[in-house]
């Protein structure tokens, strides 16, 4: 097996799982129908396309920058007639970063990195109003998912790293294993269908882990920033 790591990095984020109606709210880390979906735009491929080999992918996600929530309030218009539509809230992450990894068939893979580079739509980390910034692709490694985020290099922000001490523990999220471990938890973003006529999501079984880094910059306790990422 091989693993596809990606930077996600911009000014804003946001990882949906269940919000609907007026309030759209995020996760606090990106979620696999997100990436995917990310993975999708670059190859070209269209919402009514099949993601069958993408959905076979094991998923996981390191949150080197957790970021802060902010909120926004949306207003529009029905271009048909004018009217107003409901005023909703919508919740972003600012400032965060996160190393995201595919784990999976190698062909599969550097197909995906080679769509990452030169990518066949535009692409956004979680909704249109938030493109990526920076390096996406980290690269393909010939490890497992779980070694892979752990050995990546750290990516947050310089300001970031000044502001947390000497060692940093970094949470990852990763598919379970289906072992029947009871102390997995279940997110509904797993994508079956982008198909906007049946746009659809399925439960999946995630596992969290913890991994240190050392941080030379780091002068002291942002307790703030430190409890973000937890």
């Amino acid at each position: 097996m091989s693993v596809l790591l990606l930077r996600l990095a911009g000014p804003m984020q946001s990882w949906g799982v269940d919000s609907r109606f007026s309030r759209r709210e995020t996760l606090r880390h990106p979620t696999k129908s997100g990436v995917l979906g990310l993975l999708a735009a670059a190859a070209g491929r269209r919402r009514t396309d099949p993601i069958e080999d993408l959905v076979g992918l094991r998923f996981g996600v390191r949150v080197d920058q957790p970021g802060r929530i902010i909120r926004d309030f949306h207003t529009a218009h029905d271009w048909r007639s004018g009217a107003s539509m409901p005023l909703s809230e919508r919740f972003y992450l600012s400032d965060a970063v996160f190393v995201a990894g595919v784990e999976g068939d190698p062909s599969l893979l550097e197909a995906l990195d080679e769509a990452i580079r030169e990518p066949k739509f535009q692409l956004f980390l979680g909704r249109r109003s938030c493109p990526v910034s920076g390096r996406l692709s980290l690269g393909v490694q010939t490890s497992d998912l779980e070694t892979s985020l752990r050995d990546c290099d750290w990516q947050a922000s310089e300001w970031h790293r000044r502001r947390l001490p000497q060692e940093v523990t970094l949470q990852l999220v990763l598919d379970a294993h289906t072992d029947g471990s009871p102390a997995a938890e279940v997110l509904r973003d797993e994508p079956i269908s982008f198909d906007p006529r049946r746009r659809e999501h399925g439960w999946r079984r995630v596992a969290r882990r913890f991994v240190q880094v050392s941080n030379p910059k780091g002068n002291g306790v942002d307790f703030f920033a430190a409890a973000g990422g937890l």
